[in-house]
């Protein structure tokens, strides 16, 4: 991430946006449950947040200074920072209530891994597990803002397509002219082999 977009990142007007505006928007009256997940934290704005809502809070951070930033900054208090790749992540299968992803994923280079985040997610949640995620849609100004950086927007359009090939039992989406969320579950019952 280049120093501009972290500056942005860690300001009072992005702080105030997310607080304000986006995470409302994208969570609503969603019960994330006892113990989730966060994907993709960042400096913590997002994680800030949600650890006042949550029983626990598990960050999963790609960057590894962000993530010792993060782990320093929230030391005894109900968040576990990991420093890991949320593609293939090291926690058992059906563990999480809840899982949230807030703008990040344009940062994920390639579709494909994209669709292995959202399929590592569902295996980690429990049956019935909720999902939020929500980012910007495309423009110019965004990708200007990434220079040096991964843009990868997502089209809304594909998301709930997505969600569900990677495991999700149901997927919503809403999108305005700034930005998209969506909502999956997992199966209420994980499915039996016989």
């Amino acid at each position: 991430m280049n120093d501009e977009h972290l500056e942005i990142l860690v300001s009072d007007g992005w702080r105030d946006l997310v607080r304000d505006l986006i995470v409302p928007w994208a969570l609503g009256d969603t019960d994330l449950g006892d113990d989730v997940l966060e994907v993709g934290p960042g400096p913590g704005i997002t994680t800030d947040l949600f650890r006042t809502r949550v029983t626990r809070l598990t960050a999963v951070e790609i960057d590894g200074t962000l993530a010792d930033d993060l782990a320093r900054r929230l030391a005894g208090t109900n968040v576990d920072v990991v420093h890991a790749d949320a593609t293939a992540m090291p926690f058992a299968s059906g563990r999480f209530s809840g899982a949230v992803s807030f703008t990040m994923l344009h940062h994920v280079p390639t579709a494909a891994l994209q669709d292995a985040l959202f399929a590592d997610v569902a295996r980690v949640l429990r049956p019935g597990g909720v999902f939020v995620a929500s980012d910007s849609v495309a423009s110019a100004d965004l990708e200007a803002l990434h220079g040096g950086d991964v843009y990868n927007p997502v089209d809304p359009e594909t998301v709930e397509a997505r969600l569900v090939r990677a495991g999700f039992a149901t997927a919503t989406v809403r999108a305005n002219d700034f930005g998209w969320t969506a909502l999956a579950h997992t199966l209420q019952q994980p499915l039996v082999k016989e």
